[in-house]
Formats: structure tokens, sequence, C-alpha cells
């Protein structure tokens, strides 16, 4: 009897244990989508032609809209080929201290990355629904030629759990953008 009473207890505390760590977790990311939505409500009080549009698990915020001009929209399958900043958001502002990649020199000057490389810089160009973590791939949706802008998402449309080079597991993302053209072929 003794020991199936501590059997049940163990399980119990295994069960108490997971509930808490995924409280925990969920915890996490509402800090983390606290944040998103401060960020996103001083970008669009500073540009008032700023629009909003949340698709899935992502925030796309882009820049001096103007709708009105008729471009290609990307869409699934189709090829983007843009210049980024990806950027940890550990809070309701992006510094270069949170900058983890780029194609942007500019960009990393201003981070202070010191690169030999200079083929670095360059345009890059991602296939939609291809090899991009959930909040990239839906915040690319429909983006357009000459969108300029941010994706934002938290850690579980991210990596999760992972860590992936310099970006740290369950981590907020935010990425600047400028789409140079969409191929739907």
């Amino acid at each position: 009897m003794k020991r199936s009473t501590g059997i049940l207890a163990a399980v119990l505390f295994t069960a108490l244990l997971a509930a808490c760590s995924k409280q925990s977790l969920q915890n996490t990311y509402d800090r983390q989508t606290t944040f998103i939505e401060s960020f996103v409500a001083a970008q669009m009080k500073a540009d008032t032609n700023a629009t909003l549009r949340r698709i899935g698990g992502a925030y796309r915020l882009t820049l001096h809209d103007t709708l009105t001009i008729p471009r290609d929209s990307l869409a699934e399958g189709g090829k983007v080929a843009l210049y980024y900043g990806c950027f940890t958001l550990t809070g309701a502002s992006l510094t270069t201290g949170n900058l983890v990649a780029t194609n942007l020199k500019d960009l990393a000057t201003q981070a202070k990355w010191t690169l030999t490389d200079s083929t670095r810089y360059k345009l890059d160009t991602l296939t939609l629904g291809k090899d991009l973590v959930e909040g990239l791939q839906d915040g690319l949706k429909g983006v357009r030629e000459y969108d300029e802008g941010y994706i934002l998402f938290t850690g579980k449309y991210g990596y999760g759990n992972s860590e992936r080079g310099t970006i740290p597991a369950r981590s907020a993302l935010a990425y600047y953008f400028w789409i140079e053209s969409i191929d739907n072929e």
C-alpha cells in the first residue's frame, strides 16, 4: 500500500510541476504580447499612416502604408526578396543591443558589429512556406513590394523552447523589413 501511495504522490507532484511550468511559460508569452502591443502603439502614434494586421500569431506593422498604390503581394509558395534586421524583444522598444541578425550594413554598423565578410550584406530571398518559423511565415503573408515595417511575435511562434545561435529560447522576435520584390510564379 505504501508503494502505491508513493507512486501516486510522485505522479501528482510531476503533474503539478508540469502545470506550474506551463503556466509560467504562458505568463512569459502574455508579457511578450504586452511588449509587442506597446511597441506597435508607439509606432502607430509616430506614423499615422501605419497599418496593423494580425495574421495567425504575428503582428505586421506596415509603416507609411499607401494601400492605394497597386503592387504584387506575397502568396503561399511565393518568393520575397528583402532586407531585414532581427531583434529579440525584451521590452516595449528595440535597441541595437538586441540585434541578432541582419543583412543591412548600416544597421550592423549601428550595433557595432565588425564583420569582415561584406557579402553578408546582400538582399535575401525567402520562400513563403519553406523553412520559416511560424511567426515570420504568418507575418510575411500578403506583404507587398516596397513595404517597410515590422513583423513581431512571441516565442510561442518563434523558436519556442529551442535556442538558435544568438537567439535565446522562448524569445519574442521583431523583424524590421524592407521588401524589394515579390515573385509568385
